[in-house]
């Protein structure tokens, strides 16, 4: 019986990744090590006692007494704060689902990967903030890293029998998010409930609103080098408004492979929770007669300050994919509260990078957990600083 845990079991990821567990046996069929949530108590309650995990975590401590008042009679260990979500990442397990939220998914992913087991990645920022201590550590332990993002799913099963080195380019394509047909004069007023409807994916909220910035595209650019080791101008983006096709990966005979789907991340948390085996999986099968066409087009870095932000990221390398991660959650969190306008993001993070410049050099094979967490935390305050500079400028 394969023991698993899931960290951020009450997000969109983890949720979808307890449907496959349970259409696949559930409990019955997996040992479930430890899940780990957020402020949804009663979600994840619910979830241990259905899976009847060895231990729940919330991540804030007051959600203790809540929590262990839901588990009373089950069995189930409750703990809550960052302390424990890490004691549950030091607990063994052959599979791990890292699906928390941005920065605050570094250290747990990177503590499981001591045991040796294999981390289905879903928190990007992982890769994006320490891709080079994440791979080596995976490397050091004998542990596998397999991608959950769709668009690193769909490389990696592009790349299946093929070798890297014939590789000329990666093409990530972007559905361009809820506002990429607003007018470029318009994006400034666009408010957090228009920039939520995403036309395409059901998602959390930080993640649609970093689809409509193309914030979480940068992002992916910036994993697609640290995962696959290519050259920064080798990773290409081009909005694809159906979101059929996940990915490409174009070869050096000129041939392209491309996977396509519909829109659901259960083909890319199946394919990490079966590998390297496929199974059956509940999502829509493509009608592409009825589909009729696929329409491509060029991103527009007026309207999408975050790609060109990604690429000087990719080029100073170091810490300044901990920085630049940083900015983005704050200038996100100051968008949702109403301080600051959805282009202002941008201009919080570049602002950022340049305040933090002196301090991002450290060079990519002296790096620690403990710089990143560091540089986090500083480009946090300054990010902060920033945010609130520009709320009283409106």
């Amino acid at each position: 019986m394969r023991s698993v845990s899931i960290f951020g079991v009450t997000g969109s990821i983890g949720e979808q990744t307890v449907d496959l567990l349970m259409r696949a046996g559930g409990a019955e069929a997996h040992r479930v090590v430890a899940l780990t949530g957020g402020r949804n108590i009663a979600r994840l309650a619910e979830t241990a006692r259905a899976l009847r995990a060895e231990v729940a975590v919330c991540a804030d401590p007051g959600g203790l007494e809540e929590l262990r008042a839901r588990l009373a009679g089950s069995g189930v260990e409750a703990a809550a704060g960052a302390a424990a979500i890490l004691e549950a990442a030091d607990r063994p397990a052959d599979w791990i689902m890292s699906a928390i939220v941005g920065a605050a998914g570094l250290a747990p992913g990177f503590r499981a990967l001591r045991h040796a087991g294999t981390l289905a990645l879903a928190n990007k920022e992982s890769l994006v903030t320490a891709g080079p201590l994440l791979m080596a550590e995976a490397a050091r332990h004998g542990a596998r890293i397999l991608p959950v993002d769709s668009e690193h799913s769909a490389i990696f099963q592009a790349l299946v029998g093929e070798d890297i080195a014939t590789v000329e380019r990666i093409i990530l394509t972007a559905s361009g998010g809820a506002l990429r047909d607003w007018p470029l004069e318009r994006l400034a007023q666009a408010t957090v409930a228009e920039a939520l409807a995403h036309p395409n994916w059901a998602m959390g909220k930080r993640i649609t609103i970093d689809s409509a910035s193309m914030f979480n595209k940068a992002l992916e650019v910036i994993e697609t080098r640290e995962f696959f080791g290519v050259a920064p101008e080798q990773v290409e983006v081009i909005i694809h408004p159906e979101s059929l096709i996940h990915s490409m990966v174009g070869y050096r005979d000129g041939a392209i492979m491309a996977h396509m789907g519909a829109p659901d991340m259960r083909h890319s948390i199946g394919y990490a929770l079966n590998w390297p085996e496929r199974s059956h999986l509940p999502v829509a099968r493509l009608d592409l007669a009825a589909i009729g066409q696929l329409t491509f087009r060029a991103p527009d870095l007026a309207r999408y300050p975050a790609l060109r932000l990604a690429r000087e990221v990719m080029a100073r390398r170091g810490l300044a994919g901990a920085a630049f991660n940083a900015a983005k959650e704050i200038a996100l969190d100051h968008f949702l509260a109403g301080g600051i306008g959805f282009m202002d993001m941008g201009r919080v993070v570049e602002a950022t990078l340049a305040a933090l410049d002196p301090d991002l050099g450290r060079e990519n094979d002296r790096m620690t957990l403990e710089d990143v967490q560091a540089v986090d935390h500083l480009a946090r305050q300054r990010a902060g600083e920033i945010a609130r500079r520009q709320a009283g400028e409106r």
